[in-house]
C-alpha cells in the first residue's frame, strides 16, 4: 500500500473545518439516504466545475429516480487544500469522490504523466481517444497509488500558448522564459530551447507584465476569463500543454461497499450525463476561447480582445514530434516501470504512432 495511506496528513484549520462541515451535513442526511457521497470537485471558478461537476453531483445524480443517493459537494480550492493532495486524501477516505488535474499528482504517481504528453492530441476527438486508451492504465495506477477507482477522465480546453512579444511559431520560443503547466510540458518547452518556469496560475499576469516570463501556457477560455490578453499580445492555439485531463475517482473502499446495482447506476449516469457533455463542450470551448481572445469570431462571454493569432505550421508539428520523441517520452519512461511502458505503448502509443523507451 502506498505510504500516503500509512501516515496521518497534517490538516490545517481551514481544511479541518471543511471536513467537519461535510461530516455534519452527511450525518444529518443519513436517515433518508441509502448512499451518501462527499464530493470534492476541481477548480471552483472554472467552467468544468461550474457547468458540469457541480450540477451533476449536486442535482443530476441525486435526482435520479429510485437512486437514493445524497451528496455534499465542494471543491479542493474551497477546502483550502492543494490540487496535488486531492487523491491522497481521497485514498485515506477523508471524502468519497475527488477530482483534480492528473498532472498535479505526478510526483506521487508518475504513471499518470502518460495521459497528457504535450502535443500528442491536436484536437478534442484525438484527446478523447487518448483518454479512452489510457483508462486501464489510469485505473491500475489509481488503485495502487491512491486506493481509488476511476469513474471518468475529462479535459479542460487545449492548453495553448500566450506570449507578450511577437512570435511566428515554436522556433521563436528558443531563449524565452515560459510558464509551463506540468512536468512533461516543462520538459517539452526545454527541448524547444526555452526556459521552463513553474509559476502559480494567479501570478502569471503580473509575471508577464513585469517581464519575469515571456510566455505562459493555459486554456484559452481560462486565459480570457483571467485577463491574460491585457499582458500578452500573441496566441499560439496548439495544445502545447496538452489538455489538463481531470480524473474523477471514488475511494476504493467506498466503491466496494456499494452494491452492484448502485455502482452500475452511478457509472451509467457519469458516462451519459457528465463525461459525454464535457467532451462535447471541449470540441467547441477552445474555439470559443480563441474567438474571445482574438476577436476572430463571436465571443459569448463578453467583449473580445485583440490578440494576434499565430498560424500553426507544418514545421511546428514536425518540431513538436521531434521534441516528444527525443526528450519528453524518454524522460517519462525513465520514471516508470517496464509494465507501465508496455501498457502505454500497446494503447496510447499505438494510437498516436509513438513508442516510449527508457534511455
Amino acid at each position: 500500500m502506498n505510504r500516503h495511506f500509512k501516515n496521518k496528513h497534517f490538516l490545517d484549520k481551514r481544511f479541518i473545518s471543511s471536513v467537519l462541515g461535510l461530516a455534519v451535513a452527511v450525518a444529518s442526511s443519513s436517515a433518508i439516504a441509502a448512499t451518501d457521497l462527499n464530493v470534492v470537485g476541481s477548480w471552483s471558478s472554472l467552467e468544468l466545475h461550474r457547468q458540469f461537476e457541480k450540477p451533476f453531483w449536486s442535482e443530476t445524480l441525486p435526482n435520479v429516480a429510485d437512486a437514493d443517493i445524497q451528496t455534499q459537494v465542494t471543491t479542493f480550492d474551497q477546502m483550502g487544500i492543494p490540487g496535488s493532495d486531492v487523491y491522497r486524501y481521497l485514498g485515506d477516505g477523508v471524502f468519497d469522490v475527488g477530482m483534480t488535474v492528473a498532472d498535479y499528482t505526478v510526483a506521487d504517481a508518475p504513471e499518470l504523466e502518460g495521459l497528457d504528453i504535450p502535443m500528442i492530441a491536436s484536437d478534442a476527438e484525438t484527446a478523447q481517444e487518448v483518454a479512452q486508451a489510457f483508462l486501464p492504465l489510469a485505473e491500475s495506477t489509481m488503485n495502487r497509488r491512491f486506493n481509488s477507482h476511476v469513474l471518468a477522465i475529462v479535459p479542460y480546453p487545449a492548453q495553448v500558448l500566450f506570449c507578450n512579444a511577437p512570435i511566428k511559431g515554436l522556433a521563436d520560443l528558443e531563449g524565452k522564459k515560459v510558464r509551463a503547466s506540468g512536468r512533461s510540458t516543462g520538459e517539452f518547452i526545454e527541448a524547444l530551447g526555452a526556459q521552463s518556469l513553474n509559476i502559480a496560475f494567479n501570478e502569471v499576469p503580473g509575471s508577464l507584465e513585469r517581464g519575469v516570463i515571456d510566455c505562459a501556457v493555459t486554456g484559452s477560455l481560462s486565459g480570457y476569463s483571467s485577463g491574460w490578453y491585457d499582458v500578452s499580445s500573441h496566441l499560439l492555439p496548439i495544445p502545447l500543454g496538452g489538455w489538463d485531463y481531470v480524473i474523477t475517482a471514488i475511494n476504493q473502499d467506498k466503491w466496494q461497499s456499494l452494491d452492484s446495482e448502485t455502482q452500475q447506476l452511478i457509472q451509467q449516469h457519469i458516462d451519459s450525463d457528465f463525461s459525454e457533455p464535457v467532451w462535447e463542450n471541449a470540441r467547441s470551448e477552445t474555439a470559443r476561447g480563441i474567438a474571445c481572445l482574438t476577436g476572430s469570431g463571436e465571443c459569448p462571454l463578453g467583449e473580445p480582445a485583440q490578440m494576434t493569432l499565430v498560424e500553426t505550421s507544418e514545421k511546428d508539428t514536425e518540431r513538436a514530434r521531434e521534441a516528444i520523441e527525443s526528450t519528453v517520452l524518454p524522460a517519462w519512461a525513465a520514471r516508470v516501470d517496464a509494465e507501465t511502458l508496455d501498457a502505454w505503448n500497446q494503447s496510447v502509443g499505438q494510437l498516436v504512432g509513438m513508442t516510449a523507451t527508457a534511455p
